[in-house]
């Protein structure tokens, strides 16, 4: 039996998520086509007869500054440093050769088990730049896979079986599953509900509004009647984003309701009760005690 945990690092918007949930076939990481839409590590779990991938979804690599970015970057650092194999996720639609060599560089400078997926290569316009990116992967000594998880044919299949084979091949040996083995996320329900009403509302906003959006539980009943209740807060950091989300007339926060609902029930097998609200909470992106409630916040990187 082989088993571990596997890094998926790269900079934002290259396609962690999308290859993670594309990889064990359920949708664990929220995707939207901006940057920062992960924001925590998130964990997904493909197992098979013979071994256990446990993929450690990272925030995109970015550099560090007080607040909720300070948190990003060193969220990505830990999962490089605490992964037991890294893979590294680089994009034909990247802005720069320099941003896939500086990834190149992080992964391999841990001296851990590691290898490359290329992404998006459907985007025929840029197609030309897999090449280039396999190239770099290979004069730092490693080994690439170029794939699109968007594409639906008979390549996508083998594309998803050739880099879990590529990744199985690099896991350390293990007794047992370090998971249940029918587990595809170790993610709680409450968790993920706000991480699809962020999702939603990434989706349905424009502009700078989604990056100072968060969103926390206010109440979550599993076993309300006659259906499980489920209050979520929005949280924004300026007055007029809060207009923004609910719309006119609050079409726009109807909807984004409406798109989250829809999904949880489904995750949740069940018809719920989904209210959301929208609050304005100025700076929250520098309250400690905000950040730790939403979990961006690092025990052994904060003593207050």
């Amino acid at each position: 039996m082989k088993a571990g945990f596997v890094g998926l690092i790269g900079m934002p918007n290259a396609g962690k998520s999308t290859l993670m949930n594309f990889l064990i076939q359920e949708k664990v990481s929220i995707v939207t086509p901006r940057p920062q839409t992960t924001r925590r590590r998130v964990h997904g779990i493909w197992t098979s007869k013979d071994a256990q991938i446990i993929f450690v979804d990272a925030p995109g690599v970015v550099t560090a500054r007080p607040g909720l970015f300070e948190f990003l970057a060193n969220e990505a650092q830990d999962v490089a440093r605490e992964s037991d194999v890294l893979v590294a996720v680089l994009s034909v639609d990247q802005r720069s050769k320099e941003e896939a060599e500086a990834i190149l560089e992080m992964v391999k400078k841990t001296n851990k088990p590691w290898m490359a997926v290329i992404t998006k290569t459907d985007l025929d316009s840029l197609a030309h730049r897999a090449l280039i990116l396999q190239d770099l992967v290979t004069k730092m000594g490693g080994k690439s896979i170029s794939i699109s998880s968007t594409r639906k044919d008979s390549f996508q299949t083998e594309d998803r079986k050739a880099v879990l084979e590529a990744i199985e091949a690099l896991l350390p040996e293990s007794a047992a599953p370090l998971y249940d083995s029918e587990l595809y996320t170790t993610e709680n329900m409450k968790d993920l509900a706000c991480e699809i009403v962020r999702e939603k509302c990434f989706l349905n906003l424009k502009d700078e509004v989604p990056y100072s959006i968060g969103v926390r539980t206010i109440e979550f009943k599993e076993d309300a009647d006659p259906v499980p209740k489920i209050n979520l807060e929005i949280l924004v950091s300026k007055e007029n984003h809060k207009g923004i989300i609910i719309g006119k007339g609050g079409l726009l926060l109807k909807k984004i309701g409406q798109e989250s609902r829809a999904e949880i029930e489904k995750i949740m097998g069940q018809k719920i009760f989904l209210g959301l609200k929208v609050s304005v909470r100025e700076g929250w992106t520098d309250n400690k005690r905000i950040m730790k409630e939403l979990g961006y916040f690092h025990e052994s990187r904060n003593n207050n």
